[in-house]
């Protein structure tokens, strides 16, 4: 019997869903379901990593750890190698600590987790299936477990893995200029994925009953990214003319039928069954471009080497990192996701970077003119917060985080490439993440309310052990939500404390999972999220 529903859905926020939730002229409410849902059960703001990204975001969630421990900072990892630098994907293999699903595993609560990233390739769990999401589908099948999970899916009417997974070739094939019918074609892409993803998520429900079903939605982040214009209500236009009008037509038709998905796997799970749902980050408007990198070239950081005067060259170039000069850049931000600082140090003679020694002293002195940085129409500052390794991601993992990451005054993603002016603003604004996400819960023995103050991330992974009576490790950074449930369900279910969490691995690199020619691929999509430039 299923004991724990877990429902995750992408970049959600409440400045978007409690609009969605009301009844608006016109449009009426678009998602009834969650209306009522939120209206009978546990509501809080869900605080997200220092930098609230994806990746490190995902996966403190499912590990109860935070970037410190868990070792996950950003969609790639950088491999400094002094005179050359090279970038490889993340994947569960650098996660260096122990999952929510293998914790309840092999404790007797079987999973069932559809579609979390950084879960490629997944681990063989005990009873359990696991579908990685941010996989191409030419890899899906070898990326699932257990053996013969595919064959199931191949039974539900219309299954093919490009709907589920990221067909990269359809996506290329929408266009890159931001125009209606590409923000159209951007939005109608993601219908169907959803929809596949939800027949999955029903069909191992009912014929596995898991005691724990986790399924993430993520078209809520894309499509917010892509269409903020079109969901913020505070951006509305006072006369929206008819593009306005079939864009936030067919964003509301994603949000209508993602509220029946979730009305249907909480029906199917049962009256009995503890409901929770969480955002990895919320999401805000952007307004304001932030050029990092041409910044630290001005300021004798960076270097870009010489653009050859040919065609070749040229498309070199194009590669925000294909021109940096390693023999003489000591400060750069390796991607817009990260919004990182990497400060490169010379261990040995020779070596490009700054010497160990003046360290200390380099990073003050750059932590004080990034924030010198300002606005030059208002003059207000442009990074609101410059969070050091050691402060915003301490653990055993510290020494792989950046040597210093970036809070935006509106939140946004910097930009890395080299173009004049430093700072300019956007015609329109797009959607960023915002560190404050959603949190709800619903079923029996959950207390009904709104959480004012904003809940760590981290408390996820722990509630959710809860809710499966299992006890908490030791070593978990977050916390059981005690608020999210009734006195009378706390005094029958005593949070316990269990040992330790078990050891999984040292942060060794692995081989990558997926060939080199797919990894591009999945890259050039993240360009089109704006988590990296080309």
């Amino acid at each position: 019997m299923t004991r724990t529903l877990f429902l995750g859905l992408d970049g959600a926020t409440f400045h978007i869903l409690d609009d969605l939730t009301r009844d608006r002229p016109g449009e009426g409410v678009v998602m009834p379901f969650l209306r009522q849902f939120m209206a009978a059960g546990f509501r809080a703001p869900l605080r997200s990593t220092p930098h609230p990204l994806t990746p490190p975001a995902w996966t403190t969630l499912f590990t109860g750890r935070n970037p410190g421990a868990h070792g996950v900072y950003d969609f790639m990892r950088v491999d400094d190698r002094q005179h050359e630098v090279f970038f490889t994907l993340y994947d569960f293999r650098d996660i260096r600590c122990e999952t929510l699903w293998s914790l309840a595993s092999r404790q007797q609560r079987p999973v069932v987790a559809l579609n979390f990233p950084m879960m490629a390739p997944p681990p063989a769990l005990e009873g359990s299936s696991l579908i990685p999401g941010f996989t191409p589908w030419k890899h899906l099948r070898r990326n699932m477990t257990p053996d013969g999970l595919y064959a199931r899916l191949q039974a539900i009417p219309g299954f093919h893995p490009k709907e589920l997974a990221w067909d990269f070739e359809r996506e290329n094939q929408i266009g890159e200029d931001m125009d209606s019918d590409y923000l159209a074609a951007w939005i109608g892409y993601h219908l169907p994925r959803e929809e596949l993803w939800f027949q999955v998520a029903r069909k191992l429900l009912v014929e596995d009953q898991p005691a724990l079903m986790a399924v993430m939605f993520d078209g809520t982040d894309k499509i917010q990214h892509q269409a903020w214009a079109y969901l913020d209500p505070d951006l509305r236009p006072a006369q929206p003319d008819a593009d306005w009008l079939r864009l936030r037509a067919l964003c509301l038709d994603y949000f209508r039928r993602l509220d029946g998905y979730l009305e249907e796997l909480i029906r199917l799970a049962g009256p009995d069954t503890q409901v929770f749902m969480a955002s990895d980050h919320g999401f805000t408007a952007s307004r304001q471009v932030v050029r990092i990198n041409r910044y630290l070239a001005e300021l004798g950081h960076l270097h870009y080497r010489e653009v050859g005067d040919s065609d070749a060259a040229r498309r070199r170039a194009a590669s925000p990192f294909a021109y940096l000069d390693w023999e003489k850049t000591v400060a750069y931000c390796p991607t817009p996701s990260s919004n990182a600082i990497l400060i490169r140090v010379a261990h040995d003679p020779g070596q490009p970077g700054i010497a160990p020694a003046d360290y200390a002293a380099f990073r003050t002195r750059l932590i004080e003119q990034l924030y010198a940085l300002r606005d030059p129409d208002s003059g207000k500052a442009l990074i609101r917060e410059v969070l050091t390794r050691e402060a915003a991601f301490p653990g055993p993992a510290s020494a792989s985080a950046p040597d210093l990451t970036l809070v935006l005054a509106d939140y946004g993603f910097v930009s890395i490439r080299n173009l004049d002016p430093v700072v300019t603003t956007r015609p329109v604004p797009t959607g960023t993440h915002h560190p404050d996400g959603i949190v709800l819960a619903g079923g029996p023995g959950i207390e009904p309310g709104w959480h004012e103050h904003a809940l760590p991330i981290a408390d996820v992974a722990a509630t959710l052990l809860h809710s499966l009576d299992l006890p908490i490790p030791a070593d978990l950074d977050g916390r059981v939500m005690t608020a999210a449930f009734s006195s009378t369900f706390l005094a029958q279910h005593a949070v316990r404390t269990g040992p330790p969490t078990c050891p999984v691995k040292d942060g060794t690199l692995q081989d990558a999972a997926i060939p080199a020619a797919d990894r591009d691929k999945i890259l050039a999509q993240l360009a089109m999220l704006g988590y990296l430039e080309e």
